[in-house]
């Protein structure tokens, strides 16, 4: 008898689990466990207007080699973006028209980008290829984060905006 009530006891906790991420996510609430912006829940939020410099959102990252490694090497985790890709938390710092240079540092229409020394080597010693640089293409976003061990647009180039899924709001973060 005893068995039986822990597995019901279980099993009814599972459940209410998986419901409330199901409703979690139905609802735009999304766990960030990465260092790139506060750990904890967000929400998805409308974007009320086309998308701006500044505007930190969530956006599903295009199924490209760049986005393939970038998951095989851990930098990204899986999720329901196609390719199966978690959607990314970034800041919108450049967009369609906007010529980001790259070297040390990026530049934006000539203008630094505060936060933006690029690293060869990820913290495990293997390569990072930067982004070679250019105008930003039409329908694209080039997206960076200030923490400096982002996997972020100074590595795989602008993206296209189509990923977008809205704005990016805390709902309970901390910062470790």
């Amino acid at each position: 008898m005893r068995h039986r009530l822990t597995i019901a006891v279980i099993a009814i906790a599972g459940a209410g689990i998986a419901a409330l991420a199901g409703i979690s996510w139905l609802g735009g609430l999304r766990l960030n466990l990465t260092p790139s912006y506060p750990l904890g829940l967000w929400s998805i939020g409308p974007m009320d207007g086309p998308a701006a410099l500044g505007d930190l959102v969530f956006i599903c990252p295009p199924d490209t080699p760049a986005f393939r490694l970038g998951r095989e090497r851990g930098y990204l985790h899986r999720g329901l973006c196609p390719g199966w890709f978690s959607p990314l938390i970034k800041t919108i710092t450049a967009i369609e028209g906007q010529h980001v240079e790259v070297g040390a540092n990026v530049s934006i229409d000539r203008r630094p980008l505060a936060h933006s020394q690029l690293h060869a080597a990820d913290a495990q010693g293997r390569t990072l290829a930067p982004f070679a640089g250019g105008i930003v293409p039409p329908a694209h976003l080039f997206l960076h984060s200030d923490f400096a061990g982002s996997y972020d647009s100074r590595y795989f180039g602008p993206i296209p905006s189509a990923g977008l899924l809205g704005r990016a709001r805390p709902v309970l973060t901390f910062d470790p």
